[in-house]
């Protein structure tokens, strides 16, 4: 799931350049140089030691210095100057409305696969920007192409130490990269890995699979580039995660892309556990990982957890499952043997995870009083019967759900709404589902907060 720019948010075309605009104060940390200083949200910060911040990146640079001087608008538009002395590491305690004070990057790729052109027209605009900004990548691990860089954007990375960012990478022969996100600049990846690795720089890749397209001898070929830069006392590339293509129904009909299918699925988790037990001879590590639906695909169990090592693709579904099991694992150790009052509770995620989960929901119900019904979910919004929980729309769950048994609630995770809005990637919103549903809806995040939904326990 991408990161969803705000709404509003300026956006800036191929080599556009533009001034940073007033970094907009949303909130002030209790407690904080910021709150004593006076900061309010609304208000507008404009300069640091009379540096225009670029981004958010800028202004953690700027303010690593005992004396400051601001240059602040409140909100009724009057202008301070702020002069203050601070310990070098400490911050301010600010906020920002957003990352990006002097615009967004757009992707300037045509990739046929890329998720976000395959949307219904009509909803939220912000769900229709492509970012491919190495801000945000650096910032969030949001994934770049590295195809709209400009000469001054590779002086910034070098210059700043913007490390690690995370690379859409697909395929490392020019031509097939080239030719899959429809970009002749594309084909200069080998050459800016080598970039990376000269100035001691360093990515995450990704790759996504396009059966027929970058997958079997390609794929195999492209990792085992990707692992060439792997090694050696300062490793430029520090793993790759294998994701297969998400397809919508909304996506052009003559595209020619196909479906991951299980046989599919099956043959990818051969070749990459093949490569892996390789790299982990030469490169005492496995570096390149298969997100958790081509094992989910492929009816086969997921890897263990220490197969993932550090998990260094956990936010590229990479191990997220196995992780989320060990949390629920963790939390359900000790359950009590009773409730006080009994509790029935209701618990929605995508058909594609909901065999997975099945055995911590049979712990719980074990526990006398209490019943958790789960519920797995296909979408017909986007086409797919197969689909992960954080793709539910919220007419997917009306749809799904009307007139099924959902006990006295719903625990709704939390990663199917945009992040601090109670909307959903089809702009229906939790009030909509809930009053269509007609019952408590309960929003959970992690694994703890399941588990207390569950017993009525705090933990």
């Amino acid at each position: 799931m991408w990161r969803e720019p705000p709404a509003g948010v300026a956006v800036l075309s191929d080599g556009a350049e533009r001034l940073p605009q007033p970094a907009l104060v949303s909130s002030v940390e209790p407690g904080s140089i910021g709150e004593d200083l006076g900061f309010e949200p609304g208000d507008r910060l404009l300069s640091i030691n009379g540096v225009r911040p670029r981004d958010l990146i800028d202004f953690r640079l700027l303010i690593g210095t005992d004396e400051l001087e601001l240059e602040v608008q409140d909100a009724s538009g009057a202008l301070h100057r702020v002069a203050l002395e601070k310990e070098i590491d400490d911050g301010l305690g600010l906020a920002f409305s957003e990352a990006l004070f002097d615009g967004l990057r757009q992707c300037n790729n045509r990739c046929p696969f890329c998720f976000i052109d395959q949307q219904p027209p009509g909803r939220r605009g912000s769900l229709y920007l492509k970012d491919d900004d190495y801000r945000l990548s650096f910032l969030y691990g949001s994934y770049l192409t590295l195809t709209n860089l400009n000469p001054s954007d590779w002086r910034r990375i070098e210059a700043q130490r913007l490390s690690p960012l995370f690379v859409s990478v697909h395929a490392t022969e020019p031509e097939l990269r080239s030719r899959l996100l429809k970009n002749p600049r594309a084909g200069a990846l080998l050459d800016q890995l080598r970039w990376f690795r000269e100035r001691r720089l360093q990515i995450h890749a990704q790759v996504v699979v396009c059966p027929g397209l970058n997958d079997e001898d390609h794929l195999e070929r492209t990792l085992t580039d990707l692992a060439a830069f792997a090694g050696g006392e300062w490793p430029a590339v520090l793993s790759a995660a294998v994701v297969p293509v998400g397809l919508t129904r909304f996506r052009p009909s003559d595209d020619g892309l196909l479906p991951v299918d299980p046989a599919c699925a099956r043959r990818t988790i051969e070749r990459v556990e093949r490569l892996q037990a390789r790299f982990e001879r030469s490169l005492d590590t496995r570096f390149a990982w298969l997100s958790d639906e081509w094992y989910l695909i492929a009816g086969q169990p997921l890897p263990e957890r220490r197969a993932y090592e550090d998990l260094p693709q956990q936010e590229n579904g990479v191990g997220s499952i196995r992780a989320f099991l060990e949390q629920l694992d963790a939390a359900t150790t000790d359950l009590p043997g009773r409730l006080p009052a009994p509790r029935r509770r209701s618990w929605v995620v995508g058909r594609l995870v909901a065999e997975a989960l099945q055995p911590v929901v049979d712990r719980l119900n074990a526990v006398d009083g209490l019943e958790l019904i789960l519920h797995g979910l296909p979408s017909p919004y986007w086409g797919q019967d197969q689909v992960v929980t954080g793709l539910l729309t919220g007419s997917d769950l009306i749809e799904g759900l009307r007139g099924r048994d959902l006990g006295d609630a719903l625990l709704l995770p939390s990663v199917m709404l945009r992040h601090g809005d109670p909307v959903f990637l089809d702009d229906r919103t939790l009030s909509d589902v809930q009053a269509e549903l007609s019952v408590p809806i309960e929003v959970v995040g992690g694994a703890a907060e399941i588990v207390s939904a569950c017993s009525g326990q705090t933990r």
